[in-house]
């Protein structure tokens, strides 16, 4: 058995998580500006909504992708570069996604970022 398991499981959830967010994003984008122009119509944001949304997109992209060839990557040959990368923007991305919703006030979104950021910090503990 790979001696890696629990980094490809924990990478694996990472790539599902960002990949599954960003296409929704793509595909449900005027749905998304719609919600997100109403959740931060009280912040500083509230007329950079659709900026804001693309950048989280792009890190959400680049986090999924290279979770995934992370995976491929240990399994392949144990290499680790592309898993923690994958990790490391993960990290970045969910402390991004918790601040926008610590500015909304949305302490529960909060919450929630917060329990994928476990997973998260795990993996680049792990990978490092």
């Amino acid at each position: 058995m790979n001696n890696n398991t629990a980094s490809i499981l924990i990478l694996v959830f990472l790539a599902v998580t960002f990949i599954q967010s960003g296409y929704d994003k793509i595909f449900y984008w005027k749905d998304n500006v719609n919600w997100l122009k109403e959740h931060f119509s009280k912040t500083q944001l509230k007329n950079k909504v659709p900026l804001a949304l693309f950048n989280i997109l792009v890190l959400e992209l680049i986090s999924g992708i290279l979770c995934i060839v992370g995976c491929i990557q240990l399994f392949l040959n144990s290499g680790r570069e592309f898993g923690l990368y994958g990790a490391i923007f993960s990290c970045i991305t969910l402390i991004m996604l918790l601040f926008g919703q610590r500015l909304a006030k949305d302490y529960d979104g909060a919450r929630t970022i917060a329990i994928y950021f476990i997973p998260a910090i795990m993996g680049v503990y792990w990978l490092n």
